[in-house]
């Protein structure tokens, strides 16, 4: 049976210390072998850091209820203003993307509706012709 590690967990110092030696200019592959953590890791906590400071470096679990109504906040950063102008615009296209698909679904739900409609009148003509012959017939 192969045995699962046990997820690290890692506390504000720790990361921070991590971010200032990446900022400072050390190789991030380095840094990722002397501390065996993944790169990707590394960049996620530098870029928590660029965007919102020391308090974006919080341990797992869930945030408290001031971090999540807290604003961002205000970047100071050229790259931190990169990140946040690029999850806006992420956030926007989803907006974009859901009212294109909300579009999608009214639209052919009218055309249908449409349609039923039509259909409809149609039947009441063609009853009303059908019952005039028959009256003329008789």
């Amino acid at each position: 049976m192969s045995q699962r590690k046990k997820a690290r967990v890692f506390n504000r110092e720790f990361k921070l210390r991590a971010v200032e030696k990446m900022l400072a200019g050390e190789s991030s592959c380095a840094l990722a072998r002397e501390l065996d953590l993944r790169r990707k890791l590394l960049y996620a906590w530098k870029d928590a850091y660029l965007v919102g400071g020391v308090a974006a470096l919080r341990t797992q679990g869930r945030p408290r209820k001031d971090q999540i109504l807290g604003t961002t906040p205000p970047a100071n950063t050229e790259r931190a203003e990169l990140l946040q102008a690029r999850r806006r615009i992420a956030e926007l296209e989803r907006k974009v993307g859901q009212q294109q698909l909300e579009n999608d679904f009214f639209a052919e739900a009218l055309r249908r509706v449409k349609a039923v409609e039509e259909d409809a009148r149609n039947t009441q003509r063609s009853t009303r012709l059908s019952m005039n012959k028959h009256r003329k017939a008789d």
